[in-house]
């Protein structure tokens, strides 16, 4: 994937969170209506890569969409997005979580874009990859009711590659951040044999209906080699992730606390399941938070989980943690949490009785 740059030394104060990204990704994000989401190739509602040629043509669409529309005032919202970028970026902007990333960004607008956002939050970069060629696009299509249809376009981007990864990338942290796809499986396995040998625990997120329906099989291997300590699922994926008779949530939680120490259904409006060990809780969803855009909603409560689990808090408590995060973030367009959007959630954290962060230094989204 093009010649890489070298970049820095990785620093010797650890961040407390990685995210693995293998490529990093920019999220082109606008609200459409139905009449465009049929034009657009694949099921509406999930998520699943495309081609440079599809990501263009998808593009293309949409901005014929807002031509055809004027009056609308829509546009497209360009920002730095990936499923783990999102967790990262909220751990740090909203919880004060020092948080780094592990990946490979391209010597381009997008890649320039990428690192700019990241930096603003104070998100350690130091393991990510310069290289030369382009940088991950994602088109995010938001619908009337706040559901997202996303097309990622990775086959050309520039990406970390298993060999790439050290146990100095990993070293000295707590937690090793990841979402599963069947292109990255590789650079996954290893960053979960180096997690292994540094003592970090691995989060997964299971990605998207889609993904887990086409790839279940080394899905369920990467599940049961036991290298998984915490592994986030919605309710969509958890109804792909095992048999039709049980396509039920409570069957695939069952099933991910057998091969995790922490498993989790994230259930929309309905709250979460969780398990650890013998302990299941159930947790409502937190407040009156209309969906905008469900974009990032499941990032942003990993972010919440995980914040908690930092912290050494109950499960029931970290899931409320994640349930108010979960909740800021679909307020408004996009993956990354407006200041006003991070102030709700505060008073949602009050309200359901958990201390909230020291927040008075941190830096918030400027928009």
């Amino acid at each position: 994937m093009g010649v890489e740059i070298q970049s820095e030394d990785v620093i010797h104060d650890a961040p407390l969170i990685l995210g693995l990204q293998p490529s990093a990704l920019v999220d082109h994000v606008a609200r459409v209506d139905c009449s465009l989401l049929s034009r657009i190739p694949g099921e509406a509602g999930g998520s699943f890569p495309v081609a440079a040629e599809e990501l263009k043509f998808v593009l293309s669409e949409v901005n014929s969409h807002f031509d055809a529309s004027p009056e609308k005032g829509a546009s497209l919202k360009t920002i730095a997005g990936g499923s783990v970028a999102n967790t990262i970026r909220g751990l740090a902007a909203g919880f004060g979580i020092t948080c780094g990333i592990i990946g490979a960004c391209g010597d381009d607008e997008e890649g320039s874009l990428f690192i700019d956002n990241m930096s603003l939050y104070n998100i350690d970069l130091s393991r990510l990859r310069l290289k030369m060629g382009p940088t991950a696009q994602c088109v995010c299509l938001v619908d009337e009711f706040g559901n997202r249809t996303m097309r990622p376009c990775l086959s050309s981007a520039v990406k970390v590659q298993a060999n790439d990864l050290t146990t100095s990338d990993l070293r000295g942290s707590r937690w090793l951040v990841m979402r599963y796809g069947i292109f990255n499986i590789e650079v996954i396995q290893a960053a979960i044999r180096i997690a292994k040998q540094e003592g970090v625990l691995v989060s997964l997120d299971l990605a998207s209906f889609e993904m887990v329906r086409k790839f279940r099989l080394p899905l369920l291997q990467l599940l049961e080699s036991g290298g998984v300590d915490l592994c986030f699922a919605n309710e969509d994926e958890a109804a792909e992730l095992l048999s039709e008779e049980k396509s039920d949530p409570e069957s695939a939680l069952d099933f991910l606390g057998k091969h995790c120490q922490w498993a989790v259904v994230t259930l929309g409006g309905k709250g979460c399941i969780a398990k650890h060990g013998k302990e299941v809780v159930r947790i409502p969803a937190s407040g009156e938070s209309k969906a905008v855009d469900a974009t990032g909603a499941g990032d942003l409560f990993a972010s919440g989980f995980l914040y908690g689990m930092v912290k050494g808090w109950t499960l029931e408590e970290c899931c409320k943690t994640g349930a108010c995060s979960g909740g800021s973030v679909i307020r408004s367009l996009g993956g990354e949490v407006s200041r006003e959007n991070w102030q709700w959630m505060y008073k949602q954290m009050q309200t359901s009785g958990l201390p909230v962060p020291d927040h008075n230094n941190f830096v918030y989204d400027k928009s």
